[in-house]
């Protein structure tokens, strides 16, 4: 029986490519000169680190820039609030990585009310679908991909 997965995945070796171009910038910058400003990659998190609150605007674009040009959707980007001091301001920006309980119901609730002859089950952080027919499947990514859903999708493990 045709089936593929619905996923939300990032790629965390190109993240972390997008994070040392965002650096290797920031050291170039003639406004970053002698700041101290830099990113750091912990895990699924970047963290932002300046001296005064507007460069952290700055440095974010950046970032959001360096992460579309590696091919990481910018709708997977959590922007926390700066927190300032008087020496120095941090931001935070977490990745969301997998499908949650919540939005992998929200997909099931779709496939289901558009009438496709298609079965969704969510196993994990995937979303499986499964149809008799590949056309049915195609459908359904089509579907997904206008789909306003919180996190970036991506299906892979297409098998007929």
């Amino acid at each position: 029986m045709p089936s593929f997965d619905v996923v939300s995945e990032l790629n965390a070796h190109e993240l972390a490519n997008a994070v040392d171009q965002a650096n290797r910038e920031l050291s170039q910058r003639f406004d970053f000169k002698d700041t101290g400003a830099h990113y750091e990659l912990e895990e699924l998190t970047v963290t932002l680190s300046a001296q005064v609150d507007f460069q952290l605007k700055q440095m974010l674009e950046i970032l959001k820039l360096r992460l579309g040009k590696r091919g990481i959707d910018l709708a997977c980007l959590d922007v926390q609030e700066p927190q300032t001091t008087l020496s120095s301001a941090r931001q935070e920006v977490r990745l969301k990585h997998g499908i949650d309980a919540d939005t992998g119901k929200q997909i099931t609730r779709l496939l289901k009310d558009s009438k496709l002859k298609v079965q969704a089950s969510i196993q994990g952080e995937k979303v499986r679908v499964t149809g008799k027919q590949r056309d049915d499947l195609q459908a359904a990514i089509q579907l997904l991909r206008t789909a306003k859903v919180a996190v970036p999708l991506q299906f892979n493990n297409f098998r007929d």
